[in-house]
């Protein structure tokens, strides 16, 4: 889910934290990607008659194919892409995983009556909601990424996180994801888009904090709790309070405390709202420290034919 409204609050309100890009602005950069994000994607979108493409005995491929001519503009492109995969979720996440479990559920009612009613759209709207990545997926991503000779890193939790631990670290120029939690978790440059923009004809997106934080005239700390007060995967949000009165709230109370206790009757706060955990997860993140992770290319160009050659960082 990422943060809910955080990409047009930043639009619309800090619109100097955003540039558009051309994918070639990145020639020789490292960048870490969402790999959990993009395999969704490719599930999703590489389809054949409105079905996942499959392998002889029946296997998915979607994600394999995806992976791999994605991985080849990157590197037609000149950039240097780096995989992160997520590890386990957090506690307090259980709670946005059940919620999704829950509409899973719903479309697959909804499949089953669009089919009995032979409805072809309605099918692949619903079969593409029941699309979920699996560790079979990601592991047959690793094992090709490794044939490719492209680095991938295995985050002990939330792939977001160690994006941002790498960028934080130098190790890597910026995350690349379409979940804008990536900022909360401190990447100072966030990409969106850059997996996709040619395929969609559609520029990079690209997001600087500091210019983020400068725009929005809010610290560190008072960012990531507007960040909970729109809605993360962490926690509740507050029922009523949308973007822009989010932003008037923190930038007037500066922190959530001051808001509970400050708030307009009108607004009813989550009971037992877990608000501190959900900050602490953003401000200290289980993740592998960047310095022992070493980000090393086997490369696989083409030319005529595919030629491998060792680049190392």
């Amino acid at each position: 889910m990422g943060i809910l409204g955080l990409s047009k609050l930043i639009s619309d309100v800090a619109p100097g934290a955003v540039r558009e890009s051309e994918i070639k602005h990145y020639f020789g950069r490292k960048v870490a990607i969402d790999a959990s994000m993009s395999l969704y994607q490719f599930l999703i979108a590489v389809r054949s008659e409105g079905a996942q493409l499959t392998s002889a005995d029946g296997e998915t491929t979607s994600h394999l194919m995806g992976t791999f001519y994605r991985t080849i503009r990157l590197v037609e492109n000149g950039i240097k892409p780096v995989y992160v995969f997520d590890g386990k979720p957090p506690e307090l996440k259980s709670g946005e995983l059940g919620k999704r479990q829950e509409r899973r559920q719903e479309a697959q009612k909804a499949l089953e009556k669009a089919t009995e009613a032979g409805d072809a759209e309605q099918v692949d709207k619903f079969n593409r909601r029941l699309v979920k990545v699996t560790r079979t997926h990601a592991e047959e991503c690793k094992k090709l990424l490794s044939l490719m000779g492209i680095p991938f890193v295995d985050a002990p939790c939330e792939a977001e996180a160690q994006c941002a631990a790498l960028v934080k670290s130098g190790k890597v120029f910026a995350t690349a994801t379409e979940d804008m939690d990536a900022l909360t978790f401190g990447s100072n440059i966030l990409l969106r888009h850059m997996t996709f923009s040619e395929a969609r004809k559609m520029p990079i997106q690209e997001f600087h904090l500091d210019k983020v934080l400068s725009g929005l005239e809010l610290s560190k700390e008072q960012f990531i709790d507007l960040c909970i007060l729109l809605g993360c995967d962490y926690c509740d949000s507050i029922k009523g309070v949308g973007p822009k009165r989010a932003i008037e709230l923190i930038r007037n109370n500066g922190s959530i405390e001051k808001i509970v206790n400050n708030l307009d009757k009108k607004y009813t706060v989550p009971e037992n709202w877990p608000f501190e955990y959900a900050r602490k997860l953003f401000v200290e993140p289980e993740i592998t420290d960047p310095e022992k992770i070493e980000v090393c290319f086997l490369i696989a160009l083409k030319t005529s034919t595919i030629i491998l050659f060792r680049a190392y960082s």
